[in-house]
């Protein structure tokens, strides 16, 4: 298992799919999953530090949580089958509970838990950005600061 960062969620153009982006701590590679913009805005708001007036969806789920007395210890993005994610909820006392990585990711930003990646899932969507790219990495990061969870609203 390798330890992952969140880099930050963007809208990829020109379909205007949300994806998030996490790092390999241990390593060169990037995992970019694409997401739905509901859990795209989630994942921003935590990484901005926005506080809704009432509990959104994932902060609904820390609560409850943390009221039946468990503890979030780990996210665990376990698989790739036919380029569909799959991740796990690790709880306290060995309870694991199946998500989509994405709801997993921004739960794990809320409890301040460790997202791990499998070597099947970094060897399957993995990206290596050799260090001439690191330019255009530092372009994703500027972009990542000027973008708002607004940015992720449907069109209606």
């Amino acid at each position: 298992m390798h330890p992952m960062r969140v880099v930050g969620v963007r809208v990829e153009l020109p379909a205007n799919q949300p994806v998030v982006l996490l790092r390999e701590e241990d390593g060169v590679r990037y995992l970019p999953i694409w997401i739905g913009a509901a859990e795209a805005s989630a994942i921003a708001f935590q990484q901005q530090g926005v506080q809704a007036v009432r509990p959104l969806t994932h902060d609904l789920m820390r609560d409850i949580v943390t009221a039946l007395g468990t503890r979030l210890e780990a996210v665990h993005i376990t698989e790739m089958r036919d380029d569909v994610y799959y991740a796990e909820l690790r709880f306290t006392g060995g309870v694991t509970v199946s998500a989509r990585p994405s709801d997993a990711i921004a739960l794990a930003l809320r409890c301040d838990v460790e997202i791990l990646g499998t070597d099947a899932v970094l060897e399957a969507g993995g990206i290596e950005i050799p260090d001439e790219q690191e330019d255009e990495l530092e372009k994703f990061r500027e972009f990542l600061d000027t973008i708002s969870p607004e940015d992720f609203a449907a069109d209606g």
